[in-house]
């Protein structure tokens, strides 16, 4: 009988959504049957269902805080747990992570998997609110089996904030929407290739672009995308970022009214790969990050990076050997570094072609499939502590 997984995550989308779905596709089915448990998602879902997955949808299940829900959530979690009869559970991400290890634990689930694709607190917050979040995040460690860490940062800081036991903390990448188109996409810097993406996004053949890919949202920073591309004072330049988000009516407004160059939002698409040539210097303006797929595509691809220096995005971005490192939340060192970039094509194709040859295969499927059929083996398991005494504590208080 193959091993029965849950898969455990508030909203299937993004990078966090992407790579629980590659995840499951790359196990081996005679191994491992995988259902994906989540509140919401689009193409995604769409996906999971073509390639065979079965997916649950709970709809209680959201990335706010909200108390009335989060309890029926975990009440209609730990019923499924129990109904379906889960030899593990492997959640993702923050609100996910909190409902879904405490009714694992309730269910009395043998193995409960957890990746850290990011962290919920970070220096934006208030002392108290991060505070808080560590020590929620401390005691879901005590329920949990094995932490999945996106990046060697984001692994580094759950050790150093103590989330877990040392001995049940490993190291994961990202895997890459389609390795095989990617690869093909080195042809990225090539006139043909840079000509197809410029006309798929409208932009005129001789441009100068500078864009983003990610999520309009809170996380990503895109005002300090649109800042920096006013502080560059580069009418040339046209800026672009890719992804939908709440944020989406917000940053439009503010990009109409900026007095810097062009910005188009070109919204969600699934050609990303495709578009990432049309590209002369990926900006990734996050306040906080795992280890963003993005970024890992735009090097695939052969276009040079400047990104906020947080979490794990040091695993790839290597000042100056791989690309550039800014303070998050400080638009105007941000223009600074895409403006050397513009300016300095030697240095920034070296960049790139360095990054491109230090990535190697480590973003592949086949990666990913190893570190899962470990973590989900018995011998990966052990030391979880009490599940009443925590959640006693706890209160589901996330």
């Amino acid at each position: 009988m193959p091993v029965l997984v849950a898969a455990v995550i508030t909203r299937l989308e993004g990078g966090a959504g992407l790579l629980a779905l590659r995840g499951a596709q790359a196990l081996d089915p005679a191994r491992f049957r995988v259902v994906i448990v989540t509140g919401s998602g689009f193409r995604l879902l769409d996906q999971a269902a073509e390639s065979g997955l079965e997916v649950v949808l709970e709809p209680e299940l959201r990335a706010p805080i909200a108390p009335r829900a989060d309890l029926v959530a975990l009440r209609r979690l730990t019923g499924l747990f129990l109904e379906r009869n889960f030899d593990v559970v492997h959640t993702h991400c923050a609100k996910a992570g909190a409902v879904g290890r405490i009714a694992a634990s309730r269910a009395g689930i043998a193995r409960v998997v957890h990746t850290y694709h990011g962290f919920p607190f970070h220096e934006f917050q208030s002392a108290a609110r991060r505070g808080a979040y560590i020590r929620i995040e401390r005691r879901l460690g005590r329920l949990t089996d094995l932490a999945l860490c996106v990046g060697a940062g984001v692994a580094a800081e759950a050790a150093r904030r103590e989330l877990i036991a040392p001995d049940r903390i490993r190291t994961i990448g990202v895997v890459v929407d389609g390795p095989s188109r990617a690869a093909a996409s080195m042809s990225g810097r090539m006139p043909q290739a840079r000509r197809r993406a410029r006309a798929a996004l409208g932009l005129p053949a001789d441009a100068t672009v500078v864009g983003a890919v990610g999520r309009l949202t809170y996380q990503k920073a895109p005002e300090d995308f649109v800042a920096a591309l006013a502080a560059l004072g580069r009418r040339d330049v046209i800026g672009v970022w890719v992804g939908a988000g709440e944020l989406a009516d917000r940053v439009a407004r503010r990009a109409r009214t900026s007095p810097g160059p062009r910005v188009v939002l070109a919204g969600e698409r699934t050609d990303v790969l495709d578009i990432l040539p049309g590209f002369d210097v990926l900006a990734l303006p996050s306040r906080y990050e795992g280890l963003p797929t993005a970024v890992v595509e735009a090097m695939i691809c052969g276009v040079p990076v400047v990104a906020s220096a947080v979490n794990a995005v040091s695993d790839l971005v290597i000042p100056g050997e791989t690309g550039l490192l800014v303070a998050p939340h400080r638009p105007r060192l941000l223009a600074a570094a895409i403006g050397y970039l513009l300016d300095s094509p030697e240095a920034a194709a070296r960049m790139a072609v360095t990054a491109r040859a230090r990535l190697g295969d480590r973003y592949g499927a086949a990666a990913l499939r190893e570190d899962l059929s470990a973590a989900y083996s018995p011998a990966a398991c052990r030391h979880r502590g009490s599940f009443r005494a925590e959640t006693d504590k706890m209160r589901v208080h996330y």
